[in-house]
């Protein structure tokens, strides 16, 4: 979809909503009840930290915090949504350290952008990376990169497909929204990543998302996914937070409709963005998950810095 102003015509893709985004009476009963946007930093020295370094492997997840993982993948080594910042717009400090440090990554291969919101999209962190670094975003946010010199930029509706350093990159539905400033609202297309090496392994990382029929459909199209990271976090008051951000119990769902084996949870433990306790996902994603009677050995509820390795 596109619409018009002063002539010109921009891109926007309101049309892919699976929820109405908050209406004006929304934002006045969140200032009200909730006291604002603000997170709370509750039980911040509760979430776990292992800043081990990295340790050898070729086919591996590190998290390093939010919703930035470290993948390797036959020895490919890609970025999720990259953020090393200490503070974030709006005036969000990071309450616990990246999981590595950027000159502990190896050179990286790929970086894939699910979205363009801050704590997703964060420049300061995107400019310290090579002009030459493979992206893959979705439509719309090319020119962000592009602006900034980057040289090598893939943008991809959902469904469509890219294959870089010999790995199939698919760029999947998420029930979500995109915003950078006042006027961008849904000017750019958001979205998660299915992976796949050429020996089958399969991961997925879902970037934000509210629970609804899209997990089960990218199942459906992507058959074995083993590692699917889901973010846990940010998910208060739930009348709010409900149509774009999972909580545990919704993750657990979310990766039954998935088919995959593995959660590797994500988005929580770092930036204070909602009103749950910072350990408090933790906590209801190991609840969750033993009520639903998986594998322990399953869920990756990782320390900060924790890596799992495949073999």
């Amino acid at each position: 979809m596109r619409w018009q102003t002063g002539g010109m015509a921009r891109p926007n893709y309101r049309d892919r909503l699976t929820s109405p985004l908050p209406r004006i009476r929304d934002l006045a009963r969140i200032l009200r009840e909730n006291g604002g946007f603000g997170g709370s930093g509750e039980n911040a020295d509760l979430v776990p930290i292992a800043r081990n370094g990295l340790p050898a492997g070729t086919t591996s997840w590190t998290w390093v915090g939010h919703s930035t993982y470290l993948v390797r993948l036959n020895g490919v080594a890609i970025l999720t949504d990259p953020v090393w910042a200490a503070r974030i717009p709006g005036g969000t400090r990071r309450l616990t350290p990246p999981g590595l440090a950027w000159s502990e990554l190896p050179k990286i291969d790929a970086v894939v952008i699910s979205h363009d919101h801050y704590d997703h999209l964060d420049s300061p962190t995107v400019k310290r990376l090579p002009r030459d670094t493979p992206v893959l975003v979705g439509l719309g946010l090319k020119t962000w990169f592009t602006r900034r010199g980057f040289r090598n930029v893939t943008e991809l509706d959902w469904w469509e497909s890219a294959t870089v350093a010999g790995l199939e990159f698919d760029f999947v539905p998420a029930h979500h929204w995109s915003r950078r400033g006042p006027f961008d609202t849904c000017a750019t297309l958001w979205g998660g990543w299915v992976i796949t090496a050429p020996d089958g392994t399969r991961t997925y990382h879902a970037g934000d998302s509210g629970y609804g029929k899209w997990f089960a459909e990218i199942g459906e199209r992507y058959p074995g996914i083993g590692v699917a990271m889901l973010p846990i976090g940010a998910y208060e008051p739930r009348w709010f937070m409900r149509p774009v951000h999972i909580n545990p119990e919704e993750a657990v769902q979310a990766l039954e409709d998935l088919g995959a084996q593995q959660l590797a949870a994500m988005h929580w433990g770092t930036f204070a963005l909602t009103k749950e306790p910072m350990d408090e996902p933790l906590r209801l994603i190991k609840k969750a998950w033993a009520a639903a009677g998986r594998d322990p050995a399953d869920l990756w509820a990782l320390a900060i810095g924790e890596t799992r390795t495949l073999t």
